[in-house]
């Protein structure tokens, strides 16, 4: 929900960015003290908590970031049985199958696992990977610009293929974004196996631009972006329900309404893990920062850290969060092996339509 998501943003007041943070020296790898974790740009974690992790286990983080989920997701198969590090956390259920069929993880079942709901462990007979949180990627607008310009701003997917919305709606590209390809994942379950792609030819039409990842989306063409200063151009964006949260960020609580809005009827929901990377230099390291991953502590630091929600039943999301964060009633999924089997002929096809 997040990297979220978790929310994507580095514009994140009172967040620290663990790879800012820390940073291994000489010989902490060589003696076992160094638990090196590979993610995506937006992992963050609040100070306190880590310093909790630090002091309870002795050893020290390094981070590594691969840019968006995606890209990371495909650097760590690129480089399986001989990895960068010794955790991955940002691979989401629009990718699990891939990193699963490749061999990426290690078993390990992380401890708190028993107080996650079982729909959220799709590998657990085997517990290659750990789920950490959940989010919803949902088309978000800026509500300045719908009120400016005294339109409506769309509500479902059907909604961003009518004139009203032309060269309004950015996205980032499904081949190399998660939150992309969430968004494509989105319209499958809407408009079938076939139908999906005369909506993506209607939205072409329509003037939508594709970039290749979030940040870009977000920070640098959506007008209502506080981290890109509203510079942006484009009023919609594909993003995350829980983006309105950040935009208000915990500086501003006693606002009605967030500056921005979730158009609920375009979602898709999205479950995020983390695994033991296969070959893992720091394997005891490793299980215990996934163990880390999955307490209360950090499951409850997430939701203003990375804009996500928290997979464990028993962590509370705090109040700002539950104020301006909606949470889809109707957010579209499909079935893993379902997505497994279709992913690359659907990225591909919906490369032929829009991109070339």
């Amino acid at each position: 929900m997040k990297s979220w998501a978790r929310h994507r943003t580095a514009a994140v007041t009172g967040t620290v960015v663990l790879g800012l943070l820390l940073a291994a020296c000489g010989g902490q790898e060589e003696d076992g003290k160094t638990v090196t974790l590979v993610t995506h740009n937006s992992f963050a974690a609040s100070k306190e908590v880590l310093k909790d992790f630090e002091a309870e286990s002795g050893y020290r983080v390094k981070v590594l970031r691969g840019g968006d989920a995606g890209a990371a997701v495909n650097q760590a198969v690129l480089n399986k049985g001989n990895p960068q590090g010794d955790v991955f956390f940002g691979v989401d259920n629009t990718l699990l199958s891939r990193a699963l069929d490749e061999g990426v993880f290690a078993p390990y079942r992380a401890k708190g696992l028993d107080r996650v709901p079982r729909r959220l462990q799709p590998d657990r007979e085997r517990n290659r990977v750990t789920p950490v949180d959940t989010g919803d990627v949902c088309v978000n607008y800026d509500r300045r610009y719908f009120e400016r310009k005294r339109v409506d701003p769309p509500r479902t997917l059907d909604d961003l293929a009518r004139p009203a919305y032309r060269n309004l709606l950015v996205t980032p590209n499904p081949a190399t974004s998660s939150p992309g390809l969430g968004f494509l994942l989105a319209t499958v379950a809407e408009y079938g196996g076939k139908g999906w792609q005369g909506y993506w030819k209607k939205l072409r039409g329509n003037g939508v631009e594709v970039v290749d990842g979030w940040e870009q989306a977000y920070n640098d063409r959506f007008s209502g972006s506080r981290g890109g200063k509203g510079k942006g151009d484009r009023p919609l964006v594909v993003s995350y329900a829980s983006s309105p949260v950040a935009e208000v960020g915990e500086d501003d609580p006693g606002r009605d309404r967030a500056p921005t809005g979730v158009a609920e009827g375009t979602c898709f929901r999205q479950i995020e893990f983390a695994g033991l990377l296969e070959g893992a230099g720091n394997e005891r390291g490793g299980k215990r920062l996934l163990d880390f991953l999955l307490s209360k502590r950090f499951q409850e630091d997430l939701p203003l850290q990375m804009f996500v929600s928290p997979v464990r039943e028993d962590a509370k999301r705090p109040e700002v969060f539950e104020k301006y964060g909606p949470s889809p009633r109707d957010a579209a999924t499909l079935p893993p092996e379902r997505i497994a089997e279709h992913r690359e002929r659907w990225i591909k096809t919906w490369t032929s339509l829009v991109v070339k």
